[in-house]
């Protein structure tokens, strides 16, 4: 890559303008005829030399020269937009500006065109002409903004003395006056972002130049007022609004001194010098007794340019003069006052008289005097004067051109000249900086670092018509460009000004540096440089490598280009490289490219390979040409197999179809169960057509997984298991489909060096992975395959020759270990027969050759592959039942996919454990479970044998599952599966306590085993691990807060809701009371014999549930009721929220034994208990058989509780009364309470039922002679609409009984209103009850006769 020269837009109506400029007036270009002529002969001898034209074509320039043409824009001040989208040309009092616009061309492509916006007379004031102008954009204040300016400001600097300030369209915004002499040169520093942590930050300021005197704008201050008048002019012009005074710029002036002649200047910035400058300034300046400050001051460098001294250097250190405020305001005010009273064009200065301009002179503004600044030093050269200087934008170099045709550049930091070209007359200058590209960079670890940028100065000659650009600062011309003698080169050296560090975060300002203006093509060219050119001459070669490369990969991205062009062009390229270890990046990138047929491949390689063999040999080479010889071979051996693939389709032969005679009928038993396994595991998936199987295999990624190992043999790399597959499809589909010969495929591999092993893994890859279509024609697949073992297997370093039958062949065993790991049980079993039978055959083979019998040889091999097909078989059967879909709704997370090697893996237990998860997601209820077992049980006792016989009217699921337990008779034994299963469901209660039915199910899947030993033992694992902790968590929640805790209490403490706490109270109960069974029947019943069927003796893993369980140790049985009885309160307390502290209803000995190891002894509670402790069991019993009965009643409850569970459970008065042994509280207490409860309630049926198991008849009689009298006295005393005879009966009872029942209150009982035959009944029981020597025999007595009485009035 090279410098070249864009153009970006083009001039529109420049004769126009140039005829605006130059014959405006006749007088004018009268008067400067002379000059002209001068200007055109001097030109015309300076381009004699060039060419040797005819003088023919002479008389057509003399009439050029009388209109002015080229030369006209060197007379004209001109200043260019640094976001090019403003021209101003200026010529002594005119002004033109152009502006941008976008148009389209006739080939329909759009582009940028500066047209004239405006033009007229800037000049206001008799005399004065335009000397200088510039054209600052000003930043957007819009947060949307992205770095493109808002508008653009044109300040123009006349020789009156005067700048002022315009729009783009020509309205003057406010003219100042700062200083009476003429105004040299405008300069604008705008701020720009730090490239370095030390640089210090320039603040942004307007300069302007007289020929004694500098003053400098602040940009700040600027900025606000151009922004300020502008509004206001908008707002004057559209309504007239009141006058708002704009802020006043805040200006510094300076008096240059200690030079003759300033042409020119530079405002470099604030700088601080160093310890160093600070103590040589100080000793130069003060002499000897000079004082040193603490820290540098801060200074503003300044160097002019012109003569005595040719260059000079100011410092003005900051602070030491004040900034001078101007009459904005007034000079504003004045301008906008007369805007009310004209046009617009009065501004300007037009149409006004003679005595406007002399009131205008005799009120020009006061001017405040400037401060002295001596020079510090400067570069003396009498005889040289000083044209030009422009600033670098690193503020470090500066080019100065002078009349003696000389370019001297600057180091503005030493202050001495460093560098100096002669030849350059007249010369414009101008800088470039260019930040090195970012590729390559970006992922290296110096990416964090700043990026490094390189600078370059722009000569234009306009006496030899040509443009050179320079490296800095003693590098060589790197481009040279042959342009017109007329041209302008605009440098602005700025960009916006208003621009911070907060506000440019995120801007990208997009402005040409360096503009080429041809008068003659009316176009603006912009001139790029690639930062490599500045690297030295020692780097270049590297450089241009490095281009080269960055060339080719962009040609391989673009992918567009015709084969044989981009075989070309990569071959020059690649050829072009000098540097090996590029060239050999060139050639990693040309080969991963998938854009390069294979064909254009070879040829760049071969040519490159040719190449490198010409060259002297060295280290880097001799790496690249083994790369390059080894992908040759890569790429022969891919058109190879390519083309054996896409040939034409051949016969097979019969020799294999004969050897796999017995297949047929291992298929056709088999397809039952596999047209079932493809059933359920077809799914619909999403995949991409470049991923498919089917793809065509590109031969990068066929470069991508062979490698050249050291030794010369190709090694394959097994990346990921979608691009294996791809792989081998690529090599052997088409030989396992029958479109391929597989002795020419092998033949191939063979001749390129592959590893058979590596052969053997990629072809069972294939048939592993492509299962369905293995399954779709499997004799037309498993011939070929039996074909391309045997080919395979007879390679040479397959199968060694000194393997003997009797041992197990790496070779087979490698095959087999590919089998037994892969989850696609379908291919595995089938490969697996495909594979016995060219095991067989090959056995076979070497024992003919060896032995010459007729006999078959019986090898350990083949029993190996017995053994193996009968693996892969049981695993296709489980595979296929755990492959079935849920119900909707279920539970658990989907199959994992196992084979041969998992469940050898997952121990003796792994086959049950697969199941117990199955029976899990699919939510199979125990009892369903139970009777698949017990119908498997009565078939097995028939003459029925076929798996599909075993279950006539049972679903799939159930038929399925019947296959698995078939093959796995042992490990899938009903106790074991039970097991599993509880263990299963126990687990992913843990997961989520909230699921309570989880833990239920657990239990009932519990209760089914048969075994005591092994339901004693998963008891006892399901407490230490999961129950205990939390059941000690929920005694002490309810402990602490002496009822039932709330919701939040709950799960803070027991990780659980209030609702799954008590069904978790509930399972412990059940789980406690099994465990107390089994530990019972352990005595009685031998312990059961655990075994694994023979095929699968050689699992090797963790233990199954059962053996853990057959392995724990027995436990203390006074305990484990001792918990019993403590759940048993605790799920009673919960389940009818009944305030009890129940650790405070045990001793000091029951509450030490709580939550202890249950398979130890201890200290329980023995003798009579506490009659105060056994006083508060009493009182919680009673409470517990009051809310019971209160519940069953209650019809606000929804009865969708089972009646065996819940607070309505029947079994809650029995559980209370079995509780009263333990707790030493009187069985009959809790009956007699119950009764009278249940009167209390209505329920006299309940209660008659009850009364017969009552022991103590007379206190029972007396309690229900109470209820009597309740219900007797509500139906007589409490009534609202008593009847009169209810009132005469009254009137007729004893004063005793009246008395009596006065005294009763029915508010006791939770049915008052009870018909009266139930009463009457139960007043009969009374009299039956109570002996008649009772105290309340003759009141029960009275009681009968009053309901007699009015069960007869009713």
């Amino acid at each position: 890559m090279s410098c070249s020269l864009l153009e970006f837009c083009r001039l529109q109506e420049l004769k126009t303008v140039r005829d605006y400029l130059s014959h405006g007036q006749t007088e004018p270009a009268e008067k400067n005829q002379t000059e002209n002529e001068l200007a055109w002969d001097t030109s015309d001898w300076e381009t004699a030399w060039e060419s040797d034209k005819s003088k023919e074509q002479e008389a057509p320039s003399v009439v050029e020269a009388k209109e002015p043409s080229g030369p006209w824009l060197q007379d004209c001040v001109v200043s260019l937009s640094p976001c090019s989208d403003l021209l101003v040309v200026a010529q002594e009092q005119k002004a033109v500006f152009l502006s941008a616009k976008w148009q389209t061309d006739d080939s329909g492509k759009e582009e940028m065109t500066l047209a004239v916006s405006w033009s007229g007379i800037l000049s206001t004031e008799e005399g004065e002409c335009v000397s200088s102008t510039i054209c600052i954009p000003l930043a957007s204040q819009k947060r949307s903004s992205t770095g493109r300016p808002d508008w653009t400001c044109v300040v123009v600097g006349f020789t009156s003395g005067y700048v002022r300030f315009y729009t783009e369209s020509g309205v003057l915004l406010l003219a100042q006056l700062l200083h009476e002499d003429p105004v040299i040169r405008l300069k604008c520093r705008t701020y720009e972002i730090p490239r370095h942590p030390g640089v210090t930050e320039q603040h942004e300021e307007l300069s302007i130049l007289y020929p004694a005197a500098l003053v400098t704008i602040d940009g700040f201050s600027l900025f606000q007022s151009l922004r300020a008048c502008r509004n206001q002019v908008a707002r004057a012009a559209a309504a007239g609004s009141e006058m708002i005074q704009p802020p006043p710029l805040a200006y510094k002036k300076w008096a240059l001194q200690d030079m003759d002649n300033i042409v020119d200047h530079c405002s470099v910035g604030v700088m601080t010098l160093n310890v160093f400058d600070q103590m040589k300034n100080a000793s130069v300046l003060g002499g000897f007794n000079a004082s040193v400050k603490g820290s540098p001051p801060a200074m503003s460098q300044y160097v002019t340019v012109g003569g005595g001294p040719y260059t000079g250097f100011y410092y003005a250190v900051e602070g030491s003069t004040q900034p001078l405020l101007s009459h904005v305001a007034l000079a504003v005010a004045s301008k906008l006052t007369s805007a009310l009273f004209s046009a617009a064009s009065g501004w300007l200065g037009w149409n006004k008289n003679k005595n406007e301009v002399e009131s205008a002179q005799k009120h020009r503004p006061k001017v405040e005097p400037a401060t002295p600044l001596g020079i510090r030093f400067g570069l003396p050269d009498s005889r040289r004067h000083g044209e030009s200087i422009c600033l670098s934008p690193c503020n470090t170099l500066a080019g100065v051109t002078d009349d003696f045709g000389r370019v001297t550049l600057l180091d503005l930091n030493r202050g001495i000249a460093v560098r100096m070209w002669k030849g350059y007359r007249d010369a414009q200058l101008g800088w470039l900086h260019v930040p090195e590209e970012q590729v390559g960079r970006e992922s290296s670890p110096s990416a964090s670092r700043p990026r490094r940028h390189a600078l370059f100065l722009v000569i234009y000659a306009p006496r030899r018509g040509i443009l050179e650009i320079w490296a800095m600062q003693y590098g060589p011309r790197v481009g040279a460009f042959t342009v017109g003698k007329h041209c302008r080169l605009l440098y602005a050296g700025y960009r916006l000004l208003g621009v911070n560090s907060v506000t440019s975060q995120g801007w990208k300002i997009h402005t040409h540096q360096v503009c080429l203006l041809d008068p003659i093509t009316e176009a603006l060219r912009t001139v790029n440089v690639p930062f490599h050119l500045a690297l030295s001459d020692k780097k270049s070669e590297g450089a241009k490598d490095m281009h080269l490369l960055k060339k080719l990969t962009t040609m391989l991205k673009s992918g567009d280009m015709e084969p044989d062009i981009l075989e070309s062009e990569v071959k020059a390229l690649l050829l072009d490289i000098k540097n090996s270890s590029i060239q050999k990046q060139a050639l990693e990138s040309l080969l991963s490219n998938k854009n390069v047929p294979v064909l254009c491949l070879t040829n760049i390689i071969r040519a490159l390979l040719n190449a490198l063999q010409q060259q002297d040999a060295k280290l880097e080479d001799t790496v690249l040409l083994q790369l390059c010889s080894s992908q040759l071979e890569l790429l022969q051996l891919y058109t190879d197999i390519h083309h054996v693939s896409t040939a034409a389709a051949f016969e097979g032969d019969s020799e294999a179809l004969d050897t796999l005679e017995g297949i047929e009928g291992e298929l056709s038993r088999l397809n039952p169960t596999l047209q079932r396994y493809i059933k359920f595991n077809s799914r619909p998936s999403v995949s991409f057509v470049q991923d498919a199987p089917d793809a065509p295999l590109p031969v990068q990624a066929f470069l991508l997984q062979i490698e050249c190992a050291e030794d010369g043999q190709l090694k394959l790399i097994q990346r990921s298991e979608a691009e294996w597959t791809q792989l081998g499809s690529f090599v052997f589909w088409g030989c396992l489909c029958g479109k391929s010969p597989p002795h020419k495929i092998c033949d191939k591999l063979q001749q390129a060096g592959i590893n058979p092993p590596q052969l053997l893994s990629l072809l069972l890859g294939v048939c592993l992975q492509r299962e369905k279509e293995m399954i779709q024609n499997p004799t037309e697949c498993f011939k070929n395959l039996y074909a391309l073992l045997v080919l395979l297997s007879n390679m040479e370093g397959a199968i060694e020759e000194t393997w003997d039958s009797q041992s197990v062949s790496p070779w087979w065993q490698q095959a087999r270990n590919i089998l037994v790991q892969s989850h696609n049980s379908a291919a595995a079993l089938l490969a697996a027969l495909v594979a016995h039978r060219a095991a067989k055959a090959s056995i076979n083979s070497r024992a003919d050759s060896k032995l010459q019998s007729e006999w078959e040889a019986v090898s350990l091999e083949l029993e190996h592959w017995v053994v193996c097909v009968r693996q892969l078989e049981d695993v296709l059967v489980l595979q296929t039942l755990l492959l079935m879909t849920p119900i909707a709704g279920s539970v658990g997370g989907p199959a994992v996919p196992c084979s041969v090697k998992t469940l050898l893996e997952g121990g003796s237990g792994g086959i049950t454990d697969n199941v117990s998860k199955w029976v899990f997601r699919h939510n199979l209820a125990p009892e369903q479970l139970k009777e698949i077992f017990q119908k498997m049980e009565d078939k097995e006792e028939g003459a029925g044998d076929e798996v599909s016989n075993i279950l006539e009217n049972t679903d799939e699921t159930a038929e399925l599952l019947v296959a698995v337990c078939k093959r796995f008779p042992h490990s899938l034994s009903p106790n074991l599966l039970f097991a599993h299963c509880c263990w299963e469901y126990v687990v992913q209660w843990n997961k989520d306590p909230e699921e309570g039915a989880h833990l239920c199910q657990a239990m009932e899947h519990l209760k089914l085993v048969s075994s005591p030993h092994i339901q004693l033992g998963i008891c006892t694992m399901m407490w230490s691990t999961f129950i205990v902790k939390r059941f000690s968590a929920a005694a002490f929640l309810i402990e602490k807060v002496g009822k039932a805790p709330k919701d939040r209490l709950c799960r803070r403490d027991v990780g659980m809701g209030d609702k799954a706490l008590t069904s978790f109270l509930g399972c412990c109960v059940q789980l406690l009371q099994i465990l107390m069974e089994a530990d019972a029947a352990v005595a009685e019943v031998p312990p059961p014999k655990l075994s694994v069927e023979e095929v699968w003796c050689g699992a090797e893993g963790p233990a199954s549930i059962a053996e853990l369980a057959m392995e724990q140790k027995g436990v203390h049985y006074p305990l484990v009721q001792h918990h019993c009885l403590l759940a048993t309160l605790l799920h009673a307390a919960l389940t009818f929220t009944l305030k009890v502290k129940p650790l405070s209803l045990f001793d000091s000995k029951g509450k030490n034994a709580f939550f202890r190891d249950l398979t130890t002894i201890q200290l329980m509670p023995s003798g009579d208990m506490d009659p105060g402790l056994v006083l508060l069991r009493q009182e919680f019993l009673l409470r517990v058989l009051t809310a019971w009965v209160q519940h069953i009643d209650d019809t606000s409850v929804p009865r969708t509780l089972p009646p065996t569970s819940g607070p309505r459970a029947d079994w809650w008065p029995s559980l209370c009364m079995d509780l009263g042994g333990p707790l030493q509280v009187n069985p009959d207490i809790l009956r007699r309470h119950l009764v009278c409860q249940l009167y209390s309630q209505g329920l006299d049926q309940r209660a008659e039922e009850v009364m017969l198991e009552v022991e103590d008849k007379d206190v029972l009689g007396s309690q229900l002679l109470m209820i009597t009298g309740q219900r007797l006295s509500y139906s007589l005393l409490h009534v609202q609409n008593q009847t009169q005879p209810a009132m005469e009966l009254l009137a007729r009872l004893p004063p005793t009984l009246c008395t009596w029942l006065k005294a009763m209150d029915p508010s006791e009982l939770q049915c008052p209103l009870v018909p009266l035959p139930q009463t009457s009944k139960l007043v009969g029981h009374l009299i039956e009850m109570l002996p008649e020597n009772h105290a309340q025999y003759s009141l029960a007595l009275h009681l009968l006769e009053a309901v007699d009485a009015l069960t007869m009035e009713e």
